[in-house]
């Protein structure tokens, strides 16, 4: 039988991904990011609770995670794994470029856990693109593709 490559996968609590993006409270769209393999890929993590300042206003009466932030959520993930795959350079920034294909299935409610997968589907230089999808409970909820430049901080 033939040797099966198997990918160790890795994670980033919340104190990693402060090191890693420059994003703070109430900014910070992602909690922790599981199964990392490499930039190549990535499953990231929002808990979504009551008290984020959005709900006081979308909707008081029914709150309503903003698509726009889902989005956002989606980009922190995969520009946080760009920046760690490049550790061992000088440190960089992620600068979002264009959305495309974005679409919203379903609402996104205080309670919910949203799981964002993130996919490299393309990297021409310092130039990247990644298929992304959020779930609730294994449903799509939201999809889009993302373009991102990495710039060095000097």
């Amino acid at each position: 039988m033939a040797d099966l490559a198997t990918t160790t996968l890795e994670a980033v609590d919340i104190l990693g991904l402060m090191k890693l993006l420059p994003h703070r409270y109430p900014f910070l769209m992602i909690d922790r990011i599981v199964e990392i393999d490499g930039d190549e890929s990535a499953v990231g993590i929002k808990n979504v609770t009551i008290n984020e300042p959005h709900f006081q206003g979308h909707f008081p009466e029914q709150p309503v995670m903003p698509g726009v932030l889902i989005v956002e959520a989606m980009a922190q993930t995969a520009g946080a794994i760009c920046i760690r795959s490049l550790a061992a350079e000088k440190p960089s920034l992620v600068y979002f470029l264009t959305i495309d294909n974005a679409k919203f299935r379903k609402p996104v409610v205080p309670g919910d856990q949203l799981k964002i997968h993130v996919k490299k589907i393309k990297k021409r230089g310092n130039l990247l693109k990644f298929a992304c999808e959020a779930l609730v409970d294994g449903s799509k909820v939201a999809e889009a593709e993302i373009s991102a430049m990495m710039v060095t901080s000097d």
